[in-house]
């Protein structure tokens, strides 16, 4: 999915690009609606070649196998050092040998979805749309670092982080029969009845930030929520499958 709103992106921004991909079916019909894709293994060079990888001015790559993405990283960097290497990845810990191999940006799909949590918590407590743009500018500017807690402490946020003492993030998988499952958050009111707020919910692939309350739950579904300790023990049984007695 990131590929393809990649593609919009670069048709809207009027810039020339080019697709490989490796499904059949995807190239086939991509190429019908009019997009400059072909069948390819990217990890090839004659495929690399085939793309005009030495006149390209920036590489993205988005696929899921973290063995190809070294392998393209390495190749294109070494066909074309002037390129600029996008890659996404999925963890934090991938980023120092991604960039070794020659990437000039990483983007953790682990970093996005925390930054995303992060901002979502921000507004809940009520913070200038302005400081949290700069927190999240911040964030990025550091390569990530600021996450992984070896960056210094900004005292923009300090505020924040002590305020959060008394709160706690934590994430539940709702349970077939669980009672939330099948309602909506209105019908719930865990805010109101429970002390506890939904930041987020993760469903399949999706992550679904800021849930309206209209918002059907189903079985399956990773809620993120905010809530102090005992408001979230107290609330725990609403996500699970109700005990039977034996």
């Amino acid at each position: 999915m990131s590929g393809r709103n990649l593609a919009r992106a670069a048709k809207t921004g009027g810039i020339p690009y080019v697709i490989i991909e490796m499904n059949p079916e995807t190239v086939r019909r991509e190429r019908e609606s009019g997009e400059p894709i072909f069948y390819g293994d990217a990890t090839q060079e004659e495929i690399l070649n085939h793309a005009n990888i030495k006149a390209a001015r920036v590489v993205v790559v988005v696929i899921n196998d973290p063995a190809a993405t070294r392998r393209i990283i390495s190749l294109a960097h070494s066909l074309n050092p002037r390129a600029y290497i996008i890659v996404r990845t999925r963890y934090l810990q991938e980023l120092q040998s991604l960039f070794d191999l020659g990437a000039d940006d990483v983007v953790p799909e682990e970093f996005e979805t925390s930054v995303e949590i992060f901002t979502l918590v921000l507004r809940k407590y009520l913070v200038a749309k302005e400081e949290i743009e700069r927190f999240v500018t911040e964030v990025r500017a550091d390569g990530y670092l600021v996450l992984r807690g070896i960056s210094r402490e900004s005292d923009s946020f300090r505020f924040f982080f002590i305020d959060m003492e008394y709160f706690e993030i934590y994430t539940f998988r709702l349970s077939q029969q669980a009672p939330l499952a099948g309602k909506s958050l209105a019908q719930v009111e865990l805010r109101k009845k429970y002390g506890v707020t939904v930041l987020a919910v993760r469903r399949d692939s999706q992550m679904l930030p800021n849930p309206e309350p209209d918002m059907q739950l189903v079985a399956g579904d990773l809620l993120i929520v905010m809530g102090t300790p005992s408001n979230l023990s107290n609330s725990a049984w609403l996500f699970k499958n109700p005990e039977v007695a034996p």
